[in-house]
């Protein structure tokens, strides 16, 4: 079968310019072929290049004594001490997901497993971070439902607990209405000396393709869906949306890591984003080597396809293995063991080319290196985003404030940010392999023990796109002293960061302005807590008609607990406690509607986005870190529970819901600021602790030899809820009316009911 001649329109509807075509020519010397026209555009896409973020990407702190693998290969390896090796990666999918919720999500969590395993790691993990629009529309309750549903079928199925994450409803000026986020990390965990890289060493070595049949689904996932807007026709590219299979990739998982065990294995890659295209082509630069394969020999689930659709083809649960020479038999016998198959279909060349076969003729002939690494780059215009007219939030008259206080509470309880996550998380099993002690809803961060040794990792992702859409920089730095604090709640150091960046049109320069200053941020906070950036991915093109996301950078941390058995919760463990606020310093009133503004009570009650988020001081935020971390090591914290998202009401209140039995609490508020901003404020660098009377004075004691400031609001109760400020009762509630509204929020709005 002849191929299509290339034509200046093809390689338009390819994504590539005209310079990018002209320079495909140079590399090659001459026209490509219609093949070898997609190769190159799946591998030069935004998606798969990073065309666009390399130059930024470069200033973030990608090493540190810790760091075994950093970015570059598919995850991040750091040492987390007794010969283990913590890998780790987080990844977005949001495009499918919104073509197709439950199998957009379901193949995110499938990709993002592979990465992990292919290093030689067993997952131990999964978490999410998930962005949609209001849940008053039924479209976008219909896309949550799909997502949710796609990752526990996924994650449930092939038997890797889902322990946490964070999900966002804004309203419809987030964009997230029309373009879900929806990023998975997967953790897992191997000896630091058993760790595998995707490179195809050895010359003659054979190449075996393993894992499910090739299929026509996903092709050009990664540079049609992933590195495009959408718009009216996105709906048309439902089969550009790849098809999981869980229990096959089980089978996948077992044989890989019984293979990987005899030493017979040289290299892997995960078949991904742009298939089997990248991970030849990838191995092989890495290597500085060639591959060359013949395609008849490719496993394919359909009749009559094309060497175009075999080599762009995003079919899942597949990968490449590179064997060494006169062992191929034995990495097959282990996959047909599994039920899988497994094939040789090429071997390591020593020219760096990769050379595509197909029914005897050579329809692609390519130099790795510029597929892989030596794709054009840009540093494309950058521009903040002209003023916006804004309206700021107004405080009430003290009387009415305190009036609406009860109402406003209750419904900041039940709106579905902040409201409970049962729902969701209901639907996962975060318990299977037993390895879980801390899962959803539990702590700040995920807490799963390392069987066999005292130690625990502590995970979490956090990020606030109206933070970023207000300031880009400062949205950042507070994402990572938010993730960093919150394994600072459960007794973890901070140990190593991911992170996925989801961005609008890169070349809109309002957008790059936007990611520019992000990275910036994320630098400056990572080098503050000293957790160096191991990988991740960039998400461009999350635009709907023209209309791009809140700038949203999701950063997942991870941290190293000596003794897990020391871990702290975030719920209240009884009554008779002493409440106390560790951190914060009292906001100036001047400017104070700037900053509150941009909080969950202004947004979720005022309907207002605007001014900036709070202020951050970096340096004061680590020694508010440090010194919780050394109050946790002498036992004194009996729970802790840091302040963000909907301020230190809702902080206090969720700490009550969240013990084994219900918990309440009665606390003393003073100042001169005014009510609603000291309930619901956001500011940051604070933590709320439970602590038994008798570690009260040398609590506050060690907290004033650290400078952070620590004072007692209150008492732990059995049952009330009452808040008194300025010497005036101002709420007083049983915990039970609270809990309600708050366990039920998500619950309602899901099934359609109004606001």
């Amino acid at each position: 079968m002849s191929e299509l001649a290339v034509t200046t329109d093809l390689v338009a509807q390819h994504g590539l310019t005209a310079e990018e075509y002209e320079r495909i020519k140079e590399i090659l010397g001459r026209e490509p072929t219609f093949t070898e026209l997609g190769i190159f555009s799946v591998m030069w896409s935004e998606h798969c290049s990073y065309k666009s973020s390399r130059v930024h990407l470069k200033r973030l702190p990608t090493t540190g004594p810790q760091v075994l693998q950093g970015p570059g290969e598919n995850a991040g390896v750091v040492d987390i001490g007794d010969g283990l090796a913590a890998v780790f990666k987080i990844e977005s999918h949001n495009h499918p997901s919104f073509v197709e919720p439950l199998q957009g999500a379901a193949t995110g969590v499938g990709g993002i497993l592979r990465d992990i395993f292919t290093m030689g790691a067993r997952p131990l993990a999964i978490l999410d971070a998930l962005r949609f629009g209001s849940l008053d529309d039924a479209k976008n309750r219909s896309i949550a439902e799909g997502v949710v549903s796609g990752i526990a079928f996924y994650g449930n199925c092939i038997g890797v607990p889902t322990v946490g994450g964070d999900v966002y409803f804004e309203p419809a000026a987030a964009g997230y209405a029309h373009n879900p986020l929806v990023n998975a990390l997967c953790l897992g965990v191997a000896p630091k000396e058993k760790i595998f890289y995707a490179r195809a060493r050895g010359v003659g070595n054979p190449v075996i393709y393993v894992g499910a049949k090739t299929g026509r689904d996903g092709i050009h996932g990664a540079s049609l869906l992933a590195s495009a807007e959408f718009d009216e026709a996105s709906a048309r590219k439902r089969p550009n949306v790849q098809i999981g299979d869980p229990f096959l990739e089980k089978l996948l998982l077992e044989a890989l890591l019984e293979a990987l065990d005899t030493g017979a294995v040289v290299g892997l890659q995960d078949m991904g984003a742009a298939g089997l295209t990248c991970s030849t082509c990838e191995m092989g630069a890495r290597a500085g080597t060639g591959i060359e394969i013949e395609l008849d020999n490719v496993p394919q689930r359909e009749t009559g396809m094309t060497p175009y659709e075999i080599m762009l083809s995003e079919s899942q649960e597949r990968m490449l293995v590179v064997a060494a020479q006169g062992r191929e038999q034995e990495i097959l016998t282990i996959f047909h063991k599994w039920g899988l198959d497994a094939v040789i279909i090429g071997q390591v060349t020593g020219d760096g080319r990769l050379r595509v076969r197909h029914h005897g003729e050579t329809v692609a002939d390519i130099p790795a290196r510029p597929l892989a690494d030596d794709c054009p780059t840009y540093e494309r215009p950058l521009a903040p985003p002209a003023p916006r007219p804004e309206k700021l939030i107004e405080f009430a008259p003290p009387d009415a404030a305190a009036r609406n206080l009860r109402d406003d509470f209750l419904a900041l309880l039940a709106s579905p940010t902040l409201a409970s996550k049962r729902w969701i998380t209901e639907q996962y099993d975060y318990s299977v392999r037993t390895n879980t002690v801390l899962g959803p809803g539990q702590a700040d961060a995920a807490v799963l023990r390392l069987k066999g040794t005292r130690r625990g990792l502590a995970l979490t992702v956090d990020g606030n796109g109206r933070y970023c859409y207000l300031n880009p920089r400062r949205g950042a730095q507070l994402a990572v002293a938010e993730a960093a604090r919150n394994l600072i709640a459960v007794g973890a150091r901070p140990w190593a960061a991911t992170n996925c960046l989801n961005f609008g049109n890169p070349e809109k320069p309002e957008i790059m302005w936007q990611f520019s200053e992000v990275v910036d941020g994320m630098a400056e906070a990572c080098r503050v807590f000293g957790t160096p950036v191991t990988g991740g991915n960039v998400s461009f093109y999350n635009e709907t008609r023209g209309k791009a996301i809140y700038p949203t950078p999701v950063i997942g941390m991870l941290g190293v607990l000596e003794d897990v058995e020391r871990r702290v919760a975030s719920g209240f463990q009884r009554a008779g406690s002493a409440v106390v606020l560790l951190g914060g310093r009292t906001p100036e009133r001047q400017g104070l509607e700037r900053t509150f503004s941009s909080s969950e009570y202004a947004v979720r009650l005022r309907s207002i986005v605007g001014g900036e988020p709070p202020a951050l001081d970096l340096a004061y935020e680590k020694q508010v870190q440090d010194c919780c971390l050394e109050l946790m090591r002498r036992g004194w914290a009996l729970a802790a529970h840091d302040v963000s998202d909907g301020g230190l009401l809702v902080t206090l209140a969720e700490s009550c819901f969240g013990g084994a039995a219900p918990a309440g609490a009665v606390v003393t508020l003073a100042g001169a600021l005014p009510l609603e901003a000291v309930c619901f404020g956001e500011e940051p660098s604070r933590l709320l602790l439970e602590v038994d009377e008798k570690h009260l004075a040398d609590l506050l004691r060690v907290a004033a030899q650290y400078l952070v400031e620590a004072r007692q609001l209150g008492w732990t109760t059995p049952g009330e809820f009452r808040i008194h400020f300025n010497g005036a009762v101002v709420l007083d509630e049983n915990i039970s009316s609270l809990a309600d509204a708050w366990r039920t929020g998500l619950t309602e709005r899901m099934r359609g009911a109004a606001a």
